[in-house]
């Protein structure tokens, strides 16, 4: 990284990764490089990057093709799963477009029945996710389904996966994870040094460059800058801190941060997918490799497992890390299982002394002025 480049330029290179990958993409299929595409955190990269592939997160946080998705899925189904299918079967996605397999898992009903589909035009291997996180037998069903993954990429580019392959994959994902964690957690800082937009746009855009190495030090380089810039005095001024959990919070969904520091207030710290379910864990690197990443993804707190206690502690930990002042939940429509566990997730942060409140989100702009209305009465408040 330059630099010598102003902030506000390398925050906007990093959210320009997304469209700038999709040249890389292609760079990587003329060299005749793997790509596996993925949409969800628990996908072991790992396995993957010890075959040589590289690993990208597929379209899916854009109303743009959901109108098409509609004519083949219910209209009352999470966007989420409407946006994946509809970027897929319209080929409006370069990433999909050029990957050579899909890895699904079964966070949800909708989305293991969604790859049924997207199996008719594109190899798709789904992992089979236990329901709960507490047990031998659900260590045991996760760690065969990491070995199954491994034997299916094995087969799939005629290559044999070693376990030393898989232990420096696990090396150079740790770094990109500690690098992605050292940066997010300049939200800890008070006053904030760095605005929510700012934090997610960075954490986005490192998962749409290829070269990691390239990406740590970029990143790397980036939170030394923002330190130095905060020593010497230049910071934000006060203003609340919010929290954000639930949902993936990318692409269209990001309307709700962009709603909160409209209305006069930071997010300075988020649990959910994209930042701290993916990495705030790292895997171990002195165990057998398949136990060390059968551990660190079945450990990821999201509402699929029951109970969801990791995601409890996680808050717990963050709600006092940051020094936050509210908590919102944003709940993508039709998301069943974290609309129902909002209950619990506003119990736990009421009980800790904090402000809390559920907001329920479709991709569409319809609703901003609902949305800014609901979050501008609530930051009021705090």
């Amino acid at each position: 990284m330059d630099i010598k480049k102003e902030l506000p330029e390398i925050f906007s290179s990093f959210s320009e990764a997304r469209k700038n990958g999709f040249i890389k993409a292609k760079e990587l299929k003329e060299k005749n490089r793997p790509l596996v595409g993925t949409f969800c955190s628990y996908m072991p990269q790992e396995i993957a990057m010890a075959a040589g592939a590289a690993v990208v997160s597929l379209c899916s946080t854009s109303d743009e093709t959901i109108e098409e998705a509609e004519n083949y899925l219910p209209k009352n189904l999470c966007p989420l799963i409407k946006s994946s299918y509809g970027f897929a079967k319209t080929d409006k996605c370069p990433y999909f477009y050029f990957s050579d397999l899909i890895v699904g898992e079964t966070t949800c009903d909708g989305k293991k029945k969604m790859y049924e589909y997207l199996g008719e035009f594109k190899p798709v291997h789904v992992m089979q996710l236990p329901n709960t996180q507490i047990g031998e037998n659900s260590f045991k069903l996760w760690k065969d389904e990491i070995i199954r993954l491994k034997e299916k990429i094995e087969d799939m580019f005629d290559i044999e996966i070693k376990g030393e392959d898989i232990k420096q994959a696990i090396l150079l994902k740790n770094r990109e994870r500690q690098a992605i964690k050292d940066f997010y957690s300049l939200g800890k800082l008070k006053p904030s040094a760095l605005t929510g937009m700012d934090i997610l746009n960075v954490v986005n855009g490192a998962t749409f460059k290829f070269n990691k190495e390239e990406s740590i030090d970029e990143i790397s380089d980036l939170t030394e800058k923002i330190i130095k810039s905060y020593k010497e005095g230049k910071r934000l001024p006060e203003k609340p801190r919010i929290l954000i959990t639930g949902c993936p919070i990318g692409g269209a969904a990001d309307k709700v941060v962009k709603a909160v520091e409209k209305n006069g207030a930071y997010v300075v710290a988020f649990e959910n997918c994209t930042v701290s379910k993916a990495n705030e864990l790292l895997v171990d690197e002195n165990k057998d490799v398949f136990d060390a990443l059968t551990e660190k993804y079945l450990a990821i707190g999201c509402s699929c497992m029951t109970p969801n206690k990791n995601r409890l502690e996680t808050l717990k930990n963050m709600m006092r890390e940051y020094k936050v002042d509210g908590v919102i939940d944003v709940i993508l429509q039709a998301c069943h299982t974290y609309a129902v566990e909002s209950f619990s997730i506003k119990r736990f942060v009421n009980s800790n002394g904090i402000p809390y409140i559920p907001v329920e989100i479709d991709y569409s702009q319809s609703n901003l002025g609902q949305l800014n209305t609901r979050i501008g009465a609530f930051i009021e408040m705090l």
